[in-house]
């Protein structure tokens, strides 16, 4: 069905880009809302756990989980995965800022649950690495990272790290699907 000057009544997959203006307030606060809670509680385990992890691990010896497979192995990383760039610790936090300005202002277009929840959990991985290279020693920038989970022939990793990865697959997904950020989809020619 179709308006005044082709406008489609019912949608369609060739949505005008400012599709914010077309959604209803309330869906965007409920996406809004999702990404908020997303991110505060993924951020929240991340803290809590990492306070855990220095109070019981600091000085005891590593907590097998499942075997070898799985253990609790405390480590202050000044760097990215895998220990790399050991010397660049303030770059790494000058990039987690910008991460999560980007995050912050992509999240204003914000028009699937999706996306919601793939923004709220990269935000909260983000900010939980960069909380620790701001506030933990050696000080504000140099922080190092705490990481206590650890697998068989890979880095040792947090649940930030967890949230960072989680969010990535996510993100896929929806490009996979041809979801944009806004909630619209990518015409079928344009795939």
């Amino acid at each position: 069905m179709q308006a005044a000057r082709g406008a489609s009544l019912t949608g369609d997959a060739n949505e005008p880009d400012d599709i914010q203006a077309t959604r209803p307030r309330g869906l965007r606060l409920r996406y809004l809302a999702l990404f908020a809670a997303v991110a505060l509680a993924a951020y929240t385990v991340d803290v809590v756990s990492k306070v855990l992890a220095v109070e019981h691990l600091s000085d005891g010896p590593d907590v097998e989980l499942i075997g070898d497979f799985l253990v609790l192995h405390l480590v202050r990383n000044p760097g990215a995965a895998f220990s790399t760039g050991t010397g660049y610790t303030a770059v790494f936090t000058c990039l987690a800022i910008a991460a999560v300005l980007v995050i912050l202002y992509l999240v204003r277009r914000i028009g699937s649950a999706g996306w919601a929840v793939a923004l709220g959990l990269l935000l909260a991985g983000v900010s939980g690495n960069l909380t620790d290279r701001m506030l933990r020693e050696p000080g504000p920038l140099r922080g190092h990272v705490i990481d206590f989970f650890m697998l068989p022939n890979w880095p040792v990793f947090n649940v930030a790290d967890i949230c960072i990865n989680a969010a990535a697959v996510l993100i896929l997904i929806q490009v996979y699907r041809g979801i944009r950020i806004d909630g619209t989809r990518v015409p079928k020619d344009e795939k």
